[in-house]
């Protein structure tokens, strides 16, 4: 089961008007409306997390005002030890490097990275997550949420390049310019904050070496922990992507190619919070997209090479997954 820290729930209930108790009622003038199952560890299931973000989407009237009100409610102290070493990291780009290397820490659907390679810094987001209706609100406030902290560590007159979405736009599109103080953009080839290179060296107002390398060892230290865990992960997203040419691997297949039974294959998927059906998703889209964006691969190809039969069978589930079809993300990739 994929899951979530419950701070980014609470801060949605509370931008929405809501408060969410320490038992996961939603309360409205004091009633509950709805009730969240709470995990071990202040978590909430993403199934459940975007349900209640669905549920709110519903019932709220503005939704580009509900984006504000989450970005200017969600704060670091809300994410524990890594809330505290982001905002106390020495620059904006320490806080961002600390984002993108243990943001596992409290959710596992959602990856970020921050690639300076260009001539703009890109601050991405990976939604990992299966498709889902308030998939895409809960990418823009996610973004709009780093954008308005991003301000609060260095400067309110932080500005940034511009902002991407991969969705098309669903409202105004001058209320998201306004939100976010820069061009933003829809139907693009990934979820981003775009900024000037030299923005990144901007100090935090609060930063703190010192205090900054002790929250890191902790966090450090929480990692470690689940060392393994992402090792096994990744090992069986690689077989995965190896085997896809000659078709979609059974399991059973897949545990002895690992050297492993399959209850104990499937064990280790468990203790992870996964299913065999997530992982399998993960690498069909990682190698689609990787084989779109640098490869010279026809969709035929890529259809086959990621375990379909069909090229408009992939060109569908490509299009669920990513929201975009293949050829549409591949001139984007082309022109980024």
């Amino acid at each position: 089961m994929t899951s979530v820290t419950a701070a980014f729930a609470r801060a949605m209930a509370r931008a929405a008007g809501y408060e969410m108790t320490a038992e996961g009622d939603l309360l409205s003038a004091g009633k509950i409306v709805r009730r969240l199952p709470l995990l071990e560890g202040e978590r909430l299931s993403e199934e459940d997390h975007l349900g209640l973000i669905d549920w709110i989407r519903k019932n709220h009237p503005d939704e580009a005002a509900l984006i504000a009100a989450y970005a200017q409610t969600v704060v670091p102290e809300d994410l524990g030890v890594l809330g505290l070493a982001i905002k106390t990291a020495p620059s904006l780009r320490e806080s961002l490097r600390r984002i993108t290397r243990y943001y596992r820490l409290i959710t596992d659907t959602a990856l970020y990275r921050l690639d300076e390679s260009g001539a703009l810094a890109v601050f991405s987001i990976e939604n990992r997550a299966a498709p889902h209706p308030a998939l895409q609100l809960r990418t823009e406030c996610a973004l709009a949420g780093f954008a308005a902290n991003m301000r609060r560590f260095t400067s309110p007159a932080l500005r940034l390049a511009s902002v991407s979405f991969r969705h098309a736009c669903r409202g105004e599109a001058g209320r998201y310019a306004a939100l976010f103080g820069c061009p933003v953009h829809f139907g693009q080839a990934r979820d981003a904050i775009l900024l000037q290179r030299h923005v990144l060296d901007l100090p935090n107002q609060l930063g703190d070496s010192a205090v900054c390398d002790f929250l890191t060892a902790h966090l450090d230290t929480e990692m470690s922990r689940l060392g393994s865990e992402a090792s096994f992960k990744d090992a069986l997203r690689r077989r995965l992507s190896r085997a896809f040419s000659n078709g979609l691997p059974q399991a059973s297949s897949i545990a002895r190619a690992m050297g492993m039974s399959e209850r104990t294959f499937y064990r280790r998927l468990a203790e992870e919070g996964l299913t065999y059906r997530d992982v399998l998703r993960e690498a069909q889209t990682s190698l689609a997209q990787e084989l779109l964006s640098e490869s010279d691969c026809t969709i035929a190809e890529i259809a086959f090479l990621t375990g379909f039969s069909e090229q408009s069978t992939f060109t569908r589930a490509f299009k669920r997954w990513v929201g975009q079809p293949p050829a549409q993300f591949r001139e984007q990739a082309v022109h980024a």
